[in-house]
């Protein structure tokens, strides 16, 4: 007998036929003698609809308030999807994130998790419940209601199967896999059996929708071992495992892109010590994350500072980045929506050579101009007009993942 934790998403409880279809996993599994804890996120487009309906009243919601609101949305879907279990004849409760709990900080609406109580899902099981836990959402240590961010299910979900150690985290969802790129713009991308934590890393962190970066911290902190797989079909999905678990490091595991990227560029920066630590410091202080770092060489004492925000944070980020460039003396402050990142990702590229050179080359055969370039051990990541996005993803596709001879491993020599 195994403890699973099966995590739904909005689509596959986007109606109640629906629900009952995610009813009918969980009864499965519970039926083959395992414990099960579900997740479940809010109705298809409940979130959406909640986040619309603040704007109308307020153009930048309070975020206390929109944390009340948003959590309705799986508290919605927590009570329906127990009904539907018990109306088979299972013994199901639906719990809010404040009534397990799952305690998490005080910043709304991007709160992160500090710890999760177990004893209460813990009895539950033990009396043969299956608990089914409102994904998104925690409470502080005072109290408030938070949630945690989009995509924040996932981290509920990941984060409750580390804490109860539970042997699988099957996340739910509308596609059957991970992909090499998204079937949406490379109708050749090819599903991964297996991809470690590391890649599902970065790939989540440079704009892979399927999984929330977070959740893939907390699977690799703990060592939870995640399924991905479609709530429409019953065969093997992909696999989130240790990294030795990868028999085949190809240098380019996946191609992904972000175009929720906004480049701020701060012109005629002073050249002196601490005037980026200014900078910088200031949008850490809001809980604003920075990208793609460029500075040119300085001129007659001054230089010019690029990087990118999320487009969700460009707002805030504009204000914070125009008080301080008037503070420490800058020409202006410029704002470039149209851009997005393009990466490339892979275990392989520790030991194979001519990666880099090969990217760029790509893009240059295709007249594609790059703006800024950020690496890690296993990423390349360009930023490029916000035009180009799919010809680059399915160019660099095309040659790194279709073209077997490219996604190479070599000695690096």
């Amino acid at each position: 007998m195994a403890l699973i934790v099966q995590k739904f998403g909005g689509t596959s409880v986007g109606s109640l036929e629906r629900i009952e279809n995610a009813a009918k996993k969980v009864a499965k599994a519970k039926e083959a003698g395992h414990d099960v804890v579900v997740v479940s996120s809010a109705m298809a487009g409940t979130t959406d609809r909640l986040i619309n309906m603040a704007k109308q009243i307020q153009p930048v919601p309070n975020p206390r308030e929109l944390d009340m609101l948003l959590a309705t949305g799986e508290q919605q879907a927590i009570a329906l999807f127990a009904m539907t279990l018990q109306k088979t004849g299972y013994k199901a409760v639906s719990l809010c994130g404040w009534q397990v709990p799952i305690i998490t900080d005080d910043v709304h609406t991007k709160a992160r998790i500090k710890e999760i109580h177990t004893k209460k899902i813990k009895e539950l099981l033990a009396k043969g419940y299956i608990p089914i836990v409102a994904g998104f959402q925690g409470v502080t240590k005072d109290g408030e209601i938070t949630t945690l961010g989009r995509g924040g299910s996932d981290t509920s979900a990941v984060a409750l199967a580390a804490a109860l150690k539970a042997d699988v985290c099957e996340i739910y969802t509308d596609v059957d896999g991970i992909y090499t790129a998204d079937p949406r713009i490379v109708p050749n991308a090819r599903k991964i059996k297996k991809i470690a934590y590391e890649e599902m890393l970065e790939l989540a962190s440079l704009g892979a929708k399927v999984m929330q970066i977070r959740s893939v911290e907390f699977g690799s902190k703990y060592g939870v071992r995640i399924h991905v797989r479609s709530s429409f079909k019953d065969e093997e999905g992909s696999w989130i495992v240790p990294e030795e678990e990868i028999m085949e490091k190809v240098a380019v595991r996946g191609v992904t892109s972000s175009d929720k990227e906004v480049q701020f560029t701060v012109v005629k920066v002073p050249d002196q010590p601490g005037i980026a630590a200014k900078i910088f410091k200031a949008l850490g202080d809001a809980h604003i994350a920075v990208d793609m770092i460029v500075q040119t060489v300085s001129v007659d004492g001054y230089t010019d500072m690029s990087f990118t925000v999320s487009e969700t944070d460009a707002p805030h980020a504009k204000e914070i980045v125009e008080k301080i460039a008037k503070d420490i003396g800058a020409e202006k402050v410029l704002m470039d929506p149209n851009v997005a990142k393009i990466s490339i990702v892979g275990l392989g590229m520790r030991s194979a050579y001519g990666v880099a050179g090969k990217m760029f080359e790509i893009l240059a055969k295709h007249n594609i101009n790059i703006k800024a370039i950020s690496t890690s051990e296993i990423r390349i990541s360009c930023l490029i007009d916000r035009k180009y996005t799919e010809l680059a993803v399915r160019a660099l596709h095309e040659a790194f993942i279709e073209d077997e001879s490219i996604n190479f491993v070599g000695n690096g020599t």
